[in-house]
């Protein structure tokens, strides 16, 4: 007798977690979508992504929604639809059982925007993923140019770190805004990045009529040190126009061109 009960008390729990998924997915396959609710992560800051686009994009994937049976609605294509949108990190679509139809995303986080030699306006995440600029909203952020291409495999969603991609100065490029971002004065004071045809990078400051010639990416820190240093002591004293360029490639040292 006690086998028994033990036997039914095991055996309700697991009918229940069985039959009872089955159960709620046929309740709501029966109802109709009661309306539509979009959440857009982040949308005040970054705004690559409107609900309109998002509700053409439900449009011309399944039609009119409201009213319709939820069964009929292909919520699969719709997910898949908005994650063929390179602007958005994360898109899920799902109904609850008042029959609202979910959709929520999370839209990437740009870190600079590049003008590539070979054509094109775009954008690169702190992912290191390439988004092609495609509306009217720009948001600000440092501005890479020169001697920069965007090859098939970036627009493909290959990040600009991943090792497969070769010989490619946007790697070099992402570290050096990564850390220029991390420090507030660098951030307000370096406006452009130009990356010349020897692939050494120039920075273009917002305040003082020069020119920063980099050189390479190697000792990032080094250099701005000296830089900073720089700024600090003897541009007060001779003028932030006295010099036309102010070279940091040699080690240790800082060589600059009178105007």
């Amino acid at each position: 007798m006690k086998k028994f009960i033990l036997f039914i008390l095991i055996l309700i729990p697991l009918l229940y977690l069985i039959l009872m998924p089955a159960y709620f997915a046929g309740v709501a396959s029966a109802r109709f979508c009661s309306g539509i609710k979009i959440v857009i992560k982040d949308s005040s800051d970054n705004r690559f992504v409107s609900e309109r686009e998002i509700l053409n994009i439900v449009n011309v994937t399944a039609g009119r929604v409201h009213g319709k049976p939820v069964k009929e609605i292909p919520v699969a294509d719709i997910e898949e639809r908005l994650k063929n949108l390179r602007e958005l990190k994360v898109a899920e679509v799902y109904f609850t059982l008042d029959g609202t139809l979910n959709i929520f995303v999370d839209q990437r986080d740009p870190v600079m925007r590049v003008m590539a030699k070979n054509g094109g306006d775009y954008y690169i995440d702190n992912e290191g993923i390439v988004i092609r600029r495609r509306n009217l909203y720009t948001p600000r952020l440092h501005i890479v140019g020169g001697n920069i291409n965007i090859s098939s495999a970036m627009l493909s969603g290959i990040s600009v770190l991943d090792t497969s991609i070769k010989n490619s100065i946007l790697k070099d490029i992402y570290y050096l805004v990564k850390h220029i971002r991390s420090d507030g004065f660098w951030s307000a004071q370096i406006d452009q990045i130009y990356v010349d045809n020897n692939n050494e990078i120039d920075l273009v400051p917002r305040v003082g009529n020069h020119l920063i010639h980099l050189g390479t990416t190697e000792n990032i820190e080094g250099k701005l040190n000296n830089l900073a240093a720089f700024y600090d002591k003897v541009l007060p004293e001779v003028g932030w126009n006295k010099y036309s360029n102010i070279n940091l490639a040699f080690k240790d040292q800082i060589v600059c061109r009178r105007r």
